[in-house]
């Protein structure tokens, strides 16, 4: 729920990074989001439009010039990591979806191009605390999948964009590379073994209000590489609590082990911790603007 009164974005600095390399975003984006502000009477003071490879400096720049508030957009891992910059006490966060994926966006604004979710809270934004999750330097704010399904990443992209003949492909060589290092987890006075284990965020938790103070953490303990293949195409096409192979607890902090690196998609991005890792729970990772409920 919100915690403050609702801004007057006119009276605040504005500044967009624009992230060309993602799908829904090109050069005419930026000019878009220029007419959207101005009809709504707002100006953006600086503007950061390129590719990827110019997202980390941008958002360094960004930190210098003291914003009221930053609108992204661009894929996950962009939105990501101006996420992580916006802290509690930085600007206020607006993400638009321009990726394949737009995990955050559409879970604060739903399923809608960017144009419309930026003039909806153009028209009415309300602050919103965004409770996330962090493992070391990490942060994400919707899931973090850990152990061998995230090898699974690849494939299932694949079969979002219908590429099915890749994404059998993909399959193939995450199945490989599963299930040879099962993970070692503790949390809340109990311990195991896992095939892996999911974290989702109260944001997208069904099972949590969104203000929840905790975690949902779920064991994946496939048997097999059939029951495997089912559940990480599951993630996409139905309800994977019910999941016989998963079993679910509320959390603040999860410890696990590994004999290797834990390979983890954290909000759709794929990255690789080390053999150690604790995931713990965030109240306030940033705060976002969205449309008055």
């Amino acid at each position: 729920m919100p915690d403050e009164a609702a801004p007057d974005l006119r009276t605040l600095r504005v500044g967009a990074l624009l992230n060309t390399s993602s799908g829904s975003c090109d050069v005419g984006s930026e000019h878009e989001m220029e007419a959207l502000l101005q009809e709504a009477g707002c100006r953006l003071e600086k503007v950061w439009c390129g590719g990827s490879d110019a997202v980390g400096s941008a958002l360094e720049e960004a930190g210098g010039h003291e914003l009221g508030v930053l609108i992204v957009l661009g894929g996950d891992g962009t939105i990501r990591s101006a996420a992580e910059t916006c802290t509690n006490s930085g600007p206020l966060l607006i993400p638009l979806p321009g990726g394949t994926m737009n995990m955050l966006p559409k879970a604060l604004y739903g399923d809608h191009g960017w144009q419309d979710a930026l003039r909806a809270v153009l028209a009415a934004p309300e602050v919103r605390p965004v409770n996330g999750g962090r493992i070391g330097e990490h942060q994400f704010f919707i899931a973090a999948i850990l152990g061998s399904p995230s090898l699974w990443a690849e494939a299932r992209e694949a079969v979002r964009e219908h590429q099915l003949v890749d994404a059998v492909k993909e399959g193939v060589e995450a199945l490989k590379a599963a299930f040879n290092t099962p993970l070692r987890y503790q949390f809340d006075g109990r311990a195991g073994e896992a095939e892996a284990l999911s974290v989702l965020c109260p944001l997208t938790s069904r099972a949590m209000e969104d203000d929840e103070a905790a975690l949902e953490a779920a064991v994946l303990t496939p048997h097999g590489a059939v029951d495997a293949f089912k559940l990480a195409f599951r993630t996409l096409f139905s309800e994977w609590r019910n999941d016989p192979n998963v079993t679910t607890a509320k959390v603040r902090r999860v410890d696990l082990r590994s004999e290797e690196n834990i390979p983890a998609i954290l909000d759709g991005e794929t990255v690789e911790l080390g053999p150690v890792a604790t995931v713990e729970f965030v109240r306030t990772a940033f705060k976002a603007l969205v449309p008055a409920r």
